[in-house]
C-alpha cells in the first residue's frame, strides 16, 4: 500500500508563491511518474505540470512560465513551486503518482488527498 501526503496549500494574495509538496511513503521499489492536478467542485479535472523517471517536464498552458514542478528522489517527493499566483489558479491541488511498488510486480496509480490553494486580496 502506497500513502501519498500532500502540503503547502493555503491563502495568498495575487502575485504571491506557494510550494506544494507531495511525499510517497509505503511499499516502493520505484515511481516512474509525477504530476500535479486541480479541480474545483463542478469542473474537470486540469493536468498542470508532470516529471518523469528521467526527468522529462511538461506543463499545461494556464501555468508554462509560472510553476515550476521538481522531484527529489531520494525522498519519494514531488513539489510544485507556484509563483505569480492569479485568483484563477483558486482550486484544490492534487499530487498523482505512477508507483512500481516491488522489482517484479505492476505499477499503480496514487493520488493524494488534496490541498486547496486560495489566491484572494
Amino acid at each position: 500500500q502506497v500513502q501519498l501526503a500532500e502540503s503547502g496549500g493555503g491563502l495568498v494574495q495575487p502575485g504571491g508563491s506557494l510550494r506544494l509538496s507531495c511525499a510517497a511513503s509505503g511499499s516502493i521499489f520505484s515511481i516512474n511518474f509525477m504530476g500535479w492536478y486541480r479541480r474545483a467542485p463542478g469542473h474537470q479535472r486540469e493536468i498542470l505540470a508532470t516529471i518523469t523517471s528521467d526527468g522529462t517536464i511538461n506543463y499545461a498552458d494556464s501555468v508554462k512560465g509560472r510553476f515550476t514542478i521538481s522531484r527529489d528522489n531520494a525522498k519519494n517527493t514531488v513539489y510544485l513551486q507556484m509563483n505569480s499566483l492569479k485568483p484563477d489558479d483558486t482550486d484544490v491541488y492534487y499530487c498523482n503518482m505512477l508507483v512500481t511498488t516491488t522489482r517484479f510486480g505492476g505499477s499503480y496509480n496514487y493520488w493524494g488527498q488534496g490541498t486547496q490553494v486560495t489566491v484572494s486580496s
